[in-house]
């Protein structure tokens, strides 16, 4: 089942929850199906648990009476406008090792020798990936509070200059816990849905290097954009996914979510160590490899419609735009 925040064209914005049917050509209306405050909003929906669930795939069985509405007449919402925690991890080694690769050359052409200054970095070691995230699960926080959905535009942060995209995509939680085992974990997950993870690299440059964050390189009014839907978990493998990012409609990143290092699995029981996970939390995977401009060096201009497309869940649309 794919699960939706929407608002009727026309009526005022006042957000509801629907269930995609007919190819995504309709949305199921949940609010006029039995259920009660359970379809009030998405994060209510996933902390009522099972038996609302439930409830929704009946309606989107047998629909209720005048509950179904054409896709051409709703805006999409993100699914979770204001999740209780956002958590970006790093789960594909493909991705790190390119972007050192890329961090490596662009040092050295800093020097007045690149060549000699990227045989000494290689020699010593420098911007490779660290041992710890062979050993542990490696995540930020981010802001709840920045989240957009499919179709809302990017606004470009006042200071930056280089923007980039990452094609991501993330799972909500569904039941919550503390020290979660491996085993258990992915009955944990409630479902799945794409994440662009927007970054001001020359901000992010600029910060990391005092040991803390990633803050300005991330943190900006809507850098998070999470979407088009949420595809239940029993929908989909989230192990065998093809993930494409296409940019004015030319693909620029292709990449397979089998190629995970860390498996969501691995992230929900290193987390949940004596911590609380909590119904309608976000974790997502971190960028697949070649999943950003970062690696191919190619950043984003104002006015760039983004896609990004996972199998199995949809395409997340976006427009960025540089305000005057």
């Amino acid at each position: 089942m794919k699960l939706v925040t929407f608002c009727r064209d026309g009526s005022g914005g006042e957000d509801r929850v629907g269930a995609l049917i007919e190819n995504d050509t309709a949305v199921v209306d949940l609010s006029r199906s039995p259920g009660g405050s359970a379809f009030s909003s998405m994060l209510a929906l996933i902390r009522a648990g099972g038996e609302a669930l439930e409830a929704a795939r009946l309606a989107s069985v047998d629909p209720p009476a005048r509950s179904v509405i054409p896709a051409g007449s709703i805006t999409l919402r993100t699914p979770v406008p204001e999740p209780p925690q956002i958590r970006d991890c790093l789960c594909f080694e493909e991705h790190l090792k390119q972007a050192y690769g890329v961090l490596r050359k662009n040092h050295a052409a800093s020097r007045p020798d690149p060549e000699a200054a990227l045989r000494e970095i290689e020699t010593k070691g420098l911007f490779q990936v660290p041992d710890v995230w062979y050993h542990q699960p490696i995540y930020y926080k981010a802001n709840r509070f920045s989240v957009i959905g499919h179709g809302e535009d990017i606004v470009w942060p006042a200071y930056a200059e280089v923007l980039d995209y990452e094609l991501e995509f993330g799972f909500f939680v569904g039941t919550g816990g503390r020290d979660i085992s491996r085993r258990e974990a992915q009955t944990h997950i409630f479902g799945y849905a794409i994440f662009n993870d927007i970054s001001a690299r020359d901000a992010q440059a600029l910060e990391m290097p005092g040991g803390l964050g990633p803050a300005k390189g991330k943190d900006f009014d809507t850098g998070n954009v999470i979407g088009p839907c949420i595809v239940t978990a029993d929908e989909i493998d989230p192990y065998d996914c093809t993930m494409i990012a296409r940019i004015n409609g030319e693909e620029w990143s292709r990449g397979h979510s089998g190629s995970m290092h860390w498996k969501f699995e691995d992230l929900i029981a290193h987390i949940s160590r004596s911590e609380t996970l909590h119904p309608g939390e976000f974790l997502a995977s971190g960028t697949v490899g070649g999943g950003c401009g970062l690696e191919l060096e190619r950043y984003l201009s104002d006015g760039d419609v983004i896609e990004l497309e996972v199998e199995g869940i949809g395409i997340l649309r976006n427009r960025v735009v540089r305000e005057s």
